[in-house]
């Protein structure tokens, strides 16, 4: 059976993690639409499996978590009973994630509902991958209270940043966030540090989605369709993001900083993750 060549294939990566649509990457590298999504749902799986086994017994000392929102076929509002005909999915999509405040790294990410369910999941998933006792901060999003609390227990120092909005119906309001006029802080378990109760870091994150996975820009038809292709997207966008792309700040990855890796990847070795696991299936 004929399939891509190294070269060919890291040429639809390169577009895909840089932000580009699968229509653009389609007439930038003459590549079929279904063989650019295959690629992307194979490789999100090999991304997937690569970091669950790598992001484990992580020295993290400061953690933020935070939800970015996002859709799938349809808004919530204008879902409708035949979207779901075909056994797929249609409404609200979540991504939840976590980012290390020192090393920028992001140890787990859950994609699914804003709910207790997902909120506990997400919180046992980043329990399981921490070496030693954090400080986490998260939003005033209540669900995260009983989360932290049954995947950790009392051996964490976790405080809330509850942000106050202003109620003006000036501006754009349906384009842009309210204006945030105060935070509060709540120590909800142990003793955080008032100095690290903060989400600036995972915010920027989440720009950082929006800017970098198509999926995920407001205002355009760029949504994702399928629920498996926005999984895979964000398998791929964490994996270049913790591992390829050059972080500013750092001046190397994420990767590197936390001491999990001992060089920046390219886009091969990303690649490379996806031959290995083709060789193992074939074996």
């Amino acid at each position: 059976m004929n399939r891509m060549d190294t070269v060919r294939r890291a040429q639809v990566v390169r577009c895909l993690i840089e932000g580009c649509s699968i229509n653009s990457t389609v007439r930038m590298t003459g590549v079929a639409k279904n063989t650019i999504l295959k690629l992307l749902v194979e490789l999100g799986a090999a991304c997937v499996e690569f970091l669950d086994a790598t992001m484990r017994n992580l020295p993290c000392e400061r953690l933020q978590a935070d939800e970015a929102w996002a859709f799938c076929y349809a808004k919530q509002k204008n879902v409708k009973p035949e979207h779901f005909d075909d056994g797929g999915y249609a409404g609200d999509i979540w991504t939840w994630v976590a980012i290390d405040a020192d090393t920028k790294l992001i140890p787990c990410w859950l994609i699914g509902q804003r709910d207790p369910i997902a909120a506990r999941l997400f919180m046992e998933d980043l329990a399981s991958r921490m070496a030693n006792r954090i400080q986490l901060t998260t939003d005033g999003l209540k669900v995260y209270i009983n989360a932290v609390k049954n995947a950790f227990g009392d051996d964490i120092d976790y405080a809330m940043l509850i942000k106050v909005y202003s109620n003006t119906m000036e501006g754009q309001k349906r384009y842009s966030p309210a204006v945030c006029i105060g935070c509060e802080r709540a120590e909800i378990n142990g003793s955080p540090d008032p100095l690290h109760v903060n989400t600036s870091y995972v915010e920027r994150q989440n720009l950082t989605m929006r800017m970098q996975m198509r999926r995920f820009t407001r205002l355009t038809n760029g949504f994702s369709k399928k629920l498996e292709n926005h999984a895979a997207s964000v398998a791929v966008h964490f994996m270049a993001y913790n591992f390829q792309r050059k972080h500013l700040t750092l001046g190397t990855t994420p990767a590197v900083n936390a001491g999990i890796a001992d060089h920046i990847w390219s886009i091969e070795e990303i690649i490379g993750l996806l031959e290995r696991r083709e060789k193992e299936q074939a074996a």
